[in-house]
């Protein structure tokens, strides 16, 4: 499969316009990933056009290097908890970076980058700290602790946030937190799984992503 991906809506850099659009966020959490470049593909012909490869994956800014030659795309870094890592990451070519928990540091980088972070924070006060600190929008993790209920509680004292519900996720419930006001919901293991990826079924993935996504919106 090429990852060759025509899409008009990606020759800009907007990274929340896609995300807001597909209303999904892959996230491979692997031990390995060989080649970005097929896994890319795979997840945009299946509808996902946001991927964060995340700092618990070995070697993940060459990886974040390396789909650079992918279109259609929007590559991110994810588990960023130090300055370092942001600057690392971004070095690499990260479009964007995601936090598993408020980290003013990493805030701090993306700012005089010009790169949007989504910043991982799970009660109201982190959530609020997170988007004073610029994050473009709260990752509220890990969501399958609290339910799809507790966006709608989050929505009534700040409405203009957008949130994105991370943490056991699936077919079976992502659509309820997208009901609830998430603008996006991450797609892990149940897409994008290592034995999927180890045997190179790219139709799998894409296949998995494709059902992921209409669970969601539908």
């Amino acid at each position: 499969m090429s990852a060759d991906i025509e899409n008009d809506a990606t020759t800009t850099n907007d990274v929340m316009t896609l995300l807001r659009r597909d209303a999904a966020l892959a996230l491979p959490r692997l031990a390995r990933i060989p080649d970005p470049l097929p896994l890319l593909a795979a997840l945009a012909a299946g509808g996902i056009h946001v991927v964060e490869f995340a700092f618990t994956t070995p070697d993940v800014t060459g990886l974040i290097a390396a789909s650079a030659e992918a279109r259609g795309v929007r590559v991110g870094a994810g588990t960023v908890t130090t300055a370092a890592e942001a600057r690392d990451a971004i070095a690499a070519g990260a479009a964007f970076l995601v936090t598993p928990a408020v980290i003013a540091e990493v805030a701090e980088v993306a700012e005089a980058h010009d790169v949007p972070v989504i910043m991982g924070a799970f009660t109201p006060t982190e959530a609020l700290t997170a988007a004073r600190l610029g994050a473009a929008a709260v990752k509220i993790f890990p969501a399958e602790t609290v339910g799809a209920g507790y966006f709608r509680h989050l929505a009534g004292p700040f409405p203009q946030l957008p949130l994105v519900a991370s943490g056991g996720l699936h077919e079976g419930n992502a659509a309820d937190y997208l009901r609830a006001g998430a603008i996006a919901v991450t797609a892990g293991s149940s897409v994008v799984s290592a034995a999927d990826v180890a045997a190179g079924d790219w139709d799998a993935v894409t296949a998995k992503a494709r059902a992921f996504l209409a669970a969601a919106r539908g």
